[in-house]
């Protein structure tokens, strides 16, 4: 099936590691000009950059952070600078809070509802604001795809703090209005929900709790990286003839999250 690809503009929020790294790299494989962006690593995006070049691809790394608006329109013009508009945008960059995700052993009222207005501002409306620096270039040519990344946490929540869940599930009703405002103008907007992935910026697990994720899986077998991302260029591309306003689940959306007993 062909994904009609071939020198559109990609941009890959969050590119430089995880999902969102393997994603870039599979739209590059498709012949996109592929930009991703990075908060703090530099370094990390631009070895995802060097690859992709090194293999005939085209890349740039520009820099994004969720919590400063400003920085979402500077990186939508500094890939239209080098390509022109962005064809498919995927919203991938995520907003911990800190270093890593929440403590599960936080009770939901002792969360500051500071933290809830961050976490939100940065997650769901980062999004917001991804999507809106993107669309007037893709309504211009009568063709965009958009992919928001979501999470299994979104549906099957997490011990601990809400924020997070609460702002990847407002993705899907982000979506659902998208779909309609945006569908006569040629713009299909969907929505990837991952479950447990093996990624490169995961530490490793034991064996055994890896085993036991991956039982509670329709396909015995948690996904990888890479499996995500060829569903996001399937939905990204032009092989997505009419899909719009869905939630997409990957076959890791079953497996249970290791801190769950049993």
């Amino acid at each position: 099936m062909d994904t009609a690809l071939r020198d559109r503009t990609v941009l890959v929020t969050g590119g430089s590691s995880g999902i969102g790294a393997a994603t870039a790299r599979a739209f590059a494989r498709e012949g996109a000009r592929v930009a991703l962006t990075y908060h703090r690593n530099e370094k990390k995006a631009v070895h995802v950059v060097a690859g992709i070049e090194a293999a005939g691809g085209r890349a740039l790394a520009v820099r994004l952070d969720l919590t400063a608006p400003s920085t979402v329109g500077e990186a939508v013009a500094a890939v239209a600078a080098r390509w022109g508009a962005v064809d498919v945008l995927v919203a991938n960059a995520v907003h911990w809070g800190g270093d890593a995700p929440p403590d599960p052993g936080i009770r939901f009222e002792d969360v500051p509802l500071a933290e809830w207005e961050t976490m939100i501002g940065a997650n769901l409306i980062g999004a917001a604001a991804q999507v809106r620096a993107v669309l007037p270039g893709m309504r211009a040519r009568g063709w965009g795809r958009i992919v928001l990344i979501s999470s299994g946490v979104a549906e099957e929540g997490v011990p601990g703090p809400g924020p997070y869940g609460t702002a990847k599930a407002g993705l899907h009703g982000m979506a659902r209005a998208l779909a309609w405002d945006a569908g006569r103008d040629g713009i299909l907007v969907n929505v990837v929900a991952p479950g447990f992935t093996l990624t490169d910026s995961r530490p490793d697990l034991p064996e055994q709790v890896v085993a036991r994720l991956a039982a509670g899986t329709p396909t015995r077998r948690l996904s990888e990286a890479d499996d995500v991302a060829r569903l996001v260029v399937h939905l990204g591309s032009a092989a997505n003839g009419n899909l719009t306003g869905e939630l997409v689940r990957d076959g890791s959306a079953a497996a249970r999250a290791p801190y769950a007993a049993g």
